[in-house]
């Protein structure tokens, strides 16, 4: 591949559309799919953008939106136009009985009980991340959509961005020399540690998934203010996504064919590392991917160590797909319509999407394998066997 042109219009297109909608998509006759939305303002709200997944949408028609806070449904039903509003989700699915439910709220505390209530009505889900609080609940939610083919998607955006889909596949031709080693970085700011962690890091976790597959093994240290955490450093966040702990997380996963992670999140690196991402190193070379909406694609070019010291420099990737994206292609708007095609796309066609509940399930169990492996301070095998919370009491 000549990686010295920038991409044609028509491949930026193709790129950034990332896959061509199906008819059944763009169809305007026909039954349209009864569609809702649940949200709960002051505690997670709508999530990023996932009140509006469903505008827009010729085959999508919807019929109510769900909010425990009257002030809040009453803007929000102004907002979406929604014919019909309640103040309790479980009244809204049982007289609406919608084909397909948003659940927005970034307090995962209520998403294993919506998204159950959402099941036992026959809807398909898409959900703000993070998935659940602890594994037992995804894994009930999981089986639960299963045993009625339901499809469950879930808000990792990032793992479907065509810069991360191109970097994927330009790494697997080779374009870095066998892969060794992924570096992965948090924002690292005020919410430096857990927080980060269970926030931003799940993006991340499910990134080093998409490029390598499952992890077998974690180690970790989490500390707080210096000393390693016990149990009894457990709080809740703001977001109630369960309980977390820790101001400074270092982690290191192992991967099938020797590869290894490792996933930082200290205040302390902010100023040093700069953009929270991932680093690939490989046996000729390293790439970097920026977490951005859209990412951006970084290659190292280094002159080698000589006498006088070494000078390495991050230069974009000259095919990066995303290379001039125009503002209406950023941000979670494109980003969510990009996820919501292919989920729609996947009940269409009965498969798996790309952001599925299941992804997100390993991503949480790379969290609590961390937690795991912190308390116990020892390497902890994966998949994980106990699916409760770690820093439950």
């Amino acid at each position: 591949m000549n990686t010295t042109l920038a991409p044609s219009r028509r491949q930026f297109l193709l790129a950034t559309t990332a896959l061509a909608a199906p008819a059944w998509l763009r169809a305007t006759e026909g039954p349209k799919l009864k569609a809702a939305v649940i949200g709960h303002t002051g505690r997670g709200d709508y999530g990023h953008g996932l009140d509006i997944i469903f505008n827009d949408r010729p085959n999508v028609e919807l019929v109510a939106v769900a909010d425990a806070n009257p002030d809040g449904l009453a803007k929000m039903a102004a907002k979406l136009k929604a014919p019909r509003q309640y103040t309790d989700y479980r009244a809204m699915l049982e007289k609406e009985r919608p084909q397909l439910v948003s659940i927005a709220p970034r307090q995962s505390d209520q998403h294993h009980a919506m998204g159950m209530a959402a099941v036992a009505v026959g809807a398909h889900i898409c959900m703000e991340k993070p998935f659940t609080p602890t594994l037992g609940e995804a894994d009930e939610l999981l089986a639960a959509a299963d045993k009625r083919g339901l499809k469950i998607a879930v808000a990792h955006q990032t793992r479907m961005a065509p810069g991360a889909v191109h970097l994927r596949q330009r790494i697997a031709d080779g374009l870095i020399g066998e892969l060794l080693e992924m570096r992965a970085w948090g924002k690292q700011d005020a919410r430096a540690g857990g927080e980060d962690m269970i926030v931003l890091g799940t993006h991340l976790f499910d990134l080093m998934r998409l490029f390598t597959g499952d992890p077998q093994w974690c180690t970790a240290r989490v500390t707080q203010a210096g000393r390693d955490i016990t149990p009894a450093d457990a709080r809740l966040m703001k977001d109630n996504v369960g309980p977390i702990a820790g101001d400074e997380v270092s982690a290191q996963f192992g991967f099938a064919k020797g590869v290894t992670a490792t996933f930082t999140s200290r205040g302390k690196l902010r100023e040093h590392v700069g953009h929270w991402g991932i680093e690939f190193i490989g046996t000729k070379g390293a790439a970097r991917l920026l977490a951005n909406l859209p990412p951006q694609i970084f290659l190292l070019k280094s002159s080698g160590w000589k006498p006088d010291g070494r000078t390495d420099e991050w230069r974009r990737l000259p095919d990066d797909p995303t290379l001039n994206v125009p503002a209406a292609a950023q941000g979670f708007t494109p980003s969510n319509a990009r996820l919501v095609d292919d989920w729609l796309d996947a009940i269409a066609k009965n498969r798996a999407p790309e952001c599925s509940g299941y992804n997100a399930m390993k991503a949480i169990e790379m969290v609590m394998a961390v937690y795991q492996a912190a308390l116990a301070a020892e390497r902890v095998p994966m998949p994980l066997a106990d699916r409760k919370h770690p820093l439950a009491s």
